[in-house]
């Protein structure tokens, strides 16, 4: 769990740095901000469902009868 939170801080790092040349290149503006809005929900949704499904370490457990 501690580094879930650092993955999520990267991702939206990596998130800004996308936005920014896509701002750069005039992209944003042809778009507009309702499906800006829309993409950064789901890059958002994305973010946070990667950071989980990376969280912790899977372990098998066995039981003896």
């Amino acid at each position: 769990m501690k580094w879930m939170g650092a993955y999520l801080v990267g991702y939206f790092i990596l998130l800004l740095g996308i936005l920014g040349a896509l701002w750069k290149l005039g992209i944003l503006e042809r778009l507009g901000a309702g499906w800006t809005v829309i993409g950064l929900t789901l890059a958002a949704g994305l973010g946070v469902i990667l950071a989980v499904a990376n969280s912790g370490t899977r372990q098998s457990i066995e039981i003896d009868k």
